[in-house]
């Protein structure tokens, strides 16, 4: 089987090799389509590749991710961006799935993208993407910014972690300005879009905008798991703008779509916490901690919102309502979640110096 790494690239000297480096062994083909690098992008890629190919940027990454695919000959298609990392266990993974896709194709392989990672390198932060495609199926990205493709056929699931280490690269308002270029085209804004497009205004702190183009998705037919992000996103902007009830609303709100997030319960717990009223704090912080992984599903999910999260509160808010007791025994569970994280070293202190731990 002949795996064909597609990349599309703009000035990303600092991290491309990085990338390359993990991959290199693995890919049978490299496939680097330069955006307009106007640092030693290509040269780097030259190292790795023949296959460097210059293309004029049209504000539009599906498009620019297209054309990279229809550059590959490979039996499947993987694309990485140049501040993506494959750690060596899911290179071994991904080595091993090779053989199995010889054996048993599949038109789809989604993999954990982990977006987020603690001192130790584990992920805190991670949802599922569509990672590696059959060529023959023709897949192609849409949406201009955000770009995905819609799994169909026979879709299976990896245990190939992709890690999103970043870069220093300043990206600034770049999506926002794609997408409001698309809307002065007057170019439709599918559900997706709407839903991305609310985020980059909320990120760009135009809380009212924000919100406008957030409650028109909800109406919308788009997918459950965004709308329930799009909740907490749109209480954020709420309470930017100093409306805590309509935070509140909103969060409830997300139990219209689905089944109860941790992420969804931590915030509204932080609502209670945030007035004094512990009990009903303490009930949604420990609702969050019941809550089951969505990974499966797409989620943007935070593992720390089933556990650490919650359960550093939970000491806060036991201690703080009397129950010093409890507030010991949430902190002997955040001892089995992360014994080096300053919080808990801090309760440690606390508790010890109180004669309350040994």
């Amino acid at each position: 089987m002949k795996l064909s790494l597609c990349m599309i690239v703009k000035d990303e000297e600092s991290v491309l090799a990085r990338c390359l480096d993990s991959v290199r062994a693995i890919a049978d083909e490299i496939i680097i389509v330069d955006t307009g690098s106007t640092d030693g992008t290509k040269q780097i890629a030259k190292r790795y590749t023949d296959h460097v190919i210059s293309y004029t940027w049209q504000d539009n990454f599906s498009a620019a991710r297209n054309f990279s695919f229809s550059k590959a000959t490979g039996d499947y298609l993987m694309w990485l961006d140049a501040d993506d990392y494959l750690p060596p266990s899911s290179a071994a993974q991904l080595l091993k799935l090779k053989d199995e896709l010889e054996a048993n194709p599949a038109d789809v392989v989604m993999c954990p993208y982990d977006t987020a990672l603690d001192a130790n390198g584990k992920p805190t932060y991670s949802y599922m993407r569509e990672r590696i495609l059959k060529r023959e199926t023709e897949f192609r990205f849409e949406g201009r910014v955000h770009e995905c493709i819609a799994p169909h056929g026979k879709i299976i699931d990896a245990d190939v972690h992709i890690q999103h280490l970043g870069s220093k690269k300043i990206r600034g308002a770049r999506n926002l300005r794609i997408y409001q270029r698309q809307i002065s085209e007057e170019v439709t804004l599918s559900p997706r879009d709407m839903f991305y497009y609310g985020r980059e205004l909320y990120y760009n702190r135009l809380y009212a905008e924000a919100i406008a183009v957030l409650e028109e998705f909800l109406q919308s037919n788009g997918w459950y798991v965004n709308k329930i992000e799009a909740c907490k996103v749109c209480a954020n902007c709420y309470l930017a703008k100093g409306s805590k009830e309509k935070a509140y609303s909103t969060l409830f709100q997300s139990f219209r779509y689905g089944e109860p997030r941790a992420g969804v319960l931590c915030e509204i717990a932080k609502l209670y916490q945030s007035e004094q009223k512990l009990r009903e704090a303490i009930f949604w912080y420990e609702s969050a901690i019941r809550c089951r992984s969505h990974l499966s599903e797409g989620d943007f999910e935070d593992k720390y919102d089933r556990s650490l999260t919650p359960i550093l509160e939970l000491v806060y808010c036991c201690y703080h309502s009397g129950d010093v007791a409890r507030a010991v025994e949430w902190h002997k569970k955040s001892e089995e979640c992360e014994q080096s994280h300053p919080s808990v070293v801090y309760n440690r202190k606390f508790f010890t110096t109180q004669g309350l731990l040994q």
